[in-house]
């Protein structure tokens, strides 16, 4: 049987040396997407990067939104693979992230699937290069008591078969963030999300990178709204560098 085809929809801003590390991470997949999809959403066009990146299908949507889930769905919404893979462009999949996915999504009943995390603290020294300082995993089966207070499943690790998406319409736009845990939330209930062993994807943190996100202004609305939505008790502030030390991994995945 064929396996489903995947399309990588990948949002970036104005962080062409990231960019870069990340197309890089997709064209050494064991298992080559359909089709890349690119949400731009910054001053710097990302034409040139893709043009280097090497890869066979991509298309960039320029797109002014300011936002991780309007940016995603913008890409999103004219893609023609069977399923949908999240990449952000500060992260890195390892080879055989898409074809875990694939192997998830062979099964029709598989609506949502995602693999294990490394989360590193990284330095970017002169010239781009990347420096690992601390690494932490999350290996963990989808547990709701768990879910209901961290979210350990990043965008960057997860796959949605496209209707699906399509049934959930998409991230909630009202979100600044936090949106991929409302996401989350949402699927569970059309099936439970199927974990894919083995750690694949890298999420790169810095100083002023995904952590100073988490703790910005907007944080603390996002995440009442995100407990109001979901009848979850009130949730604490946390960098994925801190959910990784509260979840760790399954008993079976140490």
């Amino acid at each position: 049987m064929k396996p489903p085809s995947v399309a990588v929809i990948l949002i970036t801003r104005d962080r062409p040396v990231l960019l870069a590390d990340a197309l890089g991470s997709v064209t050494t997949q064991t298992s080559a997407p359909l089709e890349v999809r690119i949400a731009d959403d910054g001053d710097d066009p990302a034409a040139e990067v893709v043009a280097g990146a090497g890869l066979l299908e991509v298309t960039v949507v320029d797109v002014d939104v300011r936002n991780p889930a309007a940016a995603r769905n913008r890409a999103a919404a004219g893609a023609r693979a069977d399923v949908l893979a999240f990449l952000d462009d500060d992260d890195r999949w390892r080879p055989t992230h898409l074809e875990g996915l694939q192997r998830a999504f062979a099964d029709p009943e598989c609506g949502l699937a995602y693999r294990d995390c490394l989360v590193v603290k990284e330095q970017v020294i002169e010239g781009g290069k990347r420096v690992d300082l601390e690494r932490r995993p999350i290996a963990r089966d989808w547990t709701p008591a768990i879910m209901a207070e961290n979210d350990y499943v990043p965008p960057s690790a997860f796959a949605v078969r496209r209707s699906w998406f399509e049934r959930l319409g998409g991230f909630d736009e009202s979100f600044s963030c936090s949106e991929d845990w409302d996401f989350l939330l949402r699927a569970a209930r059309l099936g439970t999300p199927r974990r894919v062993p083995g750690v694949t994807v890298e999420i790169r943190m810095r100083e002023h990178g995904q952590a100073s996100r988490d703790m910005g202004p907007g944080r603390r609305a996002a995440l009442d709204l995100l407990s109001a939505r979901h009848g979850l008790p009130r949730l604490e502030i946390k960098t994925f560098w801190e959910v990784a030390a509260d979840v760790g991994v399954s008993e079976e995945s140490a």
